[in-house]
């Protein structure tokens, strides 16, 4: 096929870590096809009256020393991609949105957006899978700290808590009744009752582990476990979690049927779903990772069949 244009927002490229950053492979895959690969990021996002544009540098990469290597500058609409991948790490703050707002404005009969801007605007990681309440546990969303704790004990004394713009395991605590520091603990969660927060029922498997589902198109990729220290309440891998092969259940594949059509339709087209037990608790949109692990544990190479259904969407928009 023609060699495709592809714009990457993401995170400086110097500062990643290749043995992890699923962003690079897609790269690696991408360049290896033939295509041309930019990187730009979120300070090199404009809007000339109706037209966004971007500021961008071509790259190479490669699993070497130095992992980059930048070629020449330019600059102009976006819609002069054949393809953006949205990449920008999270955490979704303002200048996040105000990017989705402005790629909103790419040419859509020109240029594939992934994902789509409306979609990363509209599924919150956190409280996006309160779409699903037959397959999330028990969850409560609020800033009373008198609701949390009544909560708390309808839930047998136990509870996990995040708060909702949070990424990495950033924030999240397990809480049980007869710890002397829970009400300290929910005073600084929800800034003295001023800030939602969301609680859910502690799932005791996520001692075996915190499953990540890669979904491409509304279909199971493959997935990891993630299993915690042993002094650890979180699974992520950035904060000591172990990467562990494992299959696909049945009930996780009914998780994505159930999924599929609201992430297709929103745009969500590449996205990583967290599984605890039998039950679904959130929903990666951002930047969603893991390829590289799944990829090492059951020999494998994901990005191919990403890169795959890129090229074929891109290719059905020059036939429009």
């Amino acid at each position: 096929m023609r060699a495709l244009k592809i714009g990457v927002i993401m995170d400086p490229i110097g500062k990643i870590d290749i043995e992890k950053d699923t962003t690079f492979v897609l790269m690696l895959e991408a360049e290896r096809r033939g295509h041309a690969i930019y990187t730009m990021g979120l300070d090199d996002l404009s809007i000339r009256g109706a037209t966004p544009e971007g500021r961008f540098r071509r790259v190479s990469v490669a699993r070497a020393t130095p992992h980059y290597r930048f070629r020449d500058e330019g600059s102009g609409p976006l819609s002069d991609f054949d393809v953006i991948l949205m990449r920008k790490d999270p955490p979704f703050d303002m200048k996040f949105f105000f990017a989705t707002h402005l790629l909103s404005l790419v040419d859509e009969r020109k240029c594939l957006v992934v994902n789509h801007p409306l979609g990363l605007r509209e599924a919150n990681e956190k409280l996006y899978a309160l779409n699903f309440p037959e397959i999330i546990p028990k969850t409560h969303v609020a800033s009373d700290i008198g609701q949390l704790r009544r909560f708390m004990e309808e839930m047998g004394g136990e509870m996990v808590i995040k708060p909702l713009d949070g990424c990495g395991g950033s924030g999240v605590f397990y809480l049980h009744h007869k710890d002397r520091n829970l009400p300290s603990l929910l005073e600084t969660a929800t800034a003295n009752g001023s800030k939602a927060i969301m609680a859910q029922r502690y799932i005791a498997e996520v001692r075996k582990g915190d499953k990540r589902i890669m979904v491409l198109d509304g279909e199971p990729l493959g997935a990891l476990l993630r299993v915690p220290r042993e002094d650890e309440n979180r699974s992520n891998l950035h904060v000591g979690g172990k990467a562990v092969k494992t299959d696909l259940t049945a009930r996780d594949r009914e998780i994505c049927r159930i999924l599929a059509p609201n992430l297709n339709k929103l745009g969500l087209y590449f996205v990583g779903l967290d599984v605890i037990g039998n039950y679904l608790t959130e929903v990666n949109v951002t930047s969603p990772t893991g390829v590289q692990e799944i990829n090492a544990l059951n020999k494998v190479r994901l990005e191919s069949r990403i890169i795959d259904f890129i090229e074929k969407r891109a290719a059905a928009l020059r036939k429009n």
